[in-house]
């Protein structure tokens, strides 16, 4: 069976979030598996009613205030959290989760993924410069990718939202990793927030909804186990028989 290749682009940036809805890192090459990234959003602070905390309220989340003050990242095996005022802690500490609920100010602790998946869509998610760069247009200045909080952002040649045409297309980035796209991406109110230098602005979600029906990106599981690094290009494949 051969394959034709079709350029998408190039990986631009790759991020990883171990603990859902705080901020993560930054990595120049991550191995993924049938769950996504290795440990994206495999831990989620869970209060007292048993909901996990985010940025918006539904069934199962809970809005919790200045989650975006809070960092994760892991250092070999090991989780470590780095909190408002600069103390890292390793989760494993025992001391950890008292430190976690008195900083936010409620019952709290971190929750390993159990059988229900942490993820609001799917395992990876992508975004691609010529939609940053569409984006910008429309709010005349500059939009940070750091927003959408996607683990893969795609240096692309195209312009507009090109990914719109990935739906249901496998896509092989790097020597080995292939994925599927599912889906676009619905966002939600927590692109507008601030986080790190990115600053408040209500206009990002507003401009989404009124011109592109609140899309922006795509999600993708993964077909094939691999590495992906930072420069790998990604080939959208074609089956010739």
């Amino acid at each position: 069976m051969d394959f034709k290749y079709e350029f998408a682009g190039t990986v631009k940036e790759i991020r990883r979030y171990p603990v859902k809805s705080i901020l993560g890192e930054s990595l120049s090459s991550v191995s993924i598996d049938h769950r996504g990234l290795f440990g994206d959003r495999l831990w989620a602070i869970k209060n007292s009613d048993g909901k996990f905390g985010s940025g918006k309220t539904t069934r199962r989340f809970q809005l919790m205030k200045g989650l975006f003050n809070y960092r994760a990242r892991y250092v070999g095996a090991d989780l470590i959290v780095t909190m408002p005022d600069g103390t890292d802690y390793r989760v494993e500490d025992h001391t950890f989760n008292e430190a976690l609920s008195e900083s936010l100010g409620i019952q709290a602790a971190l929750t390993r993924e159990d059988s229900i998946s942490h993820f609001d869509e799917g395992p990876i998610s992508i975004i691609t410069t010529s939609a940053i760069h569409k984006l910008s247009q429309e709010l005349d200045e500059p939009v940070d990718p750091r927003r959408f909080r996607a683990n893969l952002l795609l240096d692309t040649e195209a312009t507009g939202f090109p990914e719109s045409d990935w739906i249901n297309r496998p896509i092989k980035i790097g020597p080995t990793a292939i994925l599927r796209v599912v889906a676009p991406l619905q966002r939600c109110v927590m692109v507008n927030n601030a986080q790190e230098e990115v600053k408040q602005d209500a206009r990002v979600l507003k401009t989404l909804a009124d011109h592109h029906g609140g899309i922006f990106g795509v999600w993708a599981k993964v077909e094939c186990h691999g590495e992906i690094n930072v420069g790998d290009e990604a080939n959208l494949l074609e089956i010739n028989r």
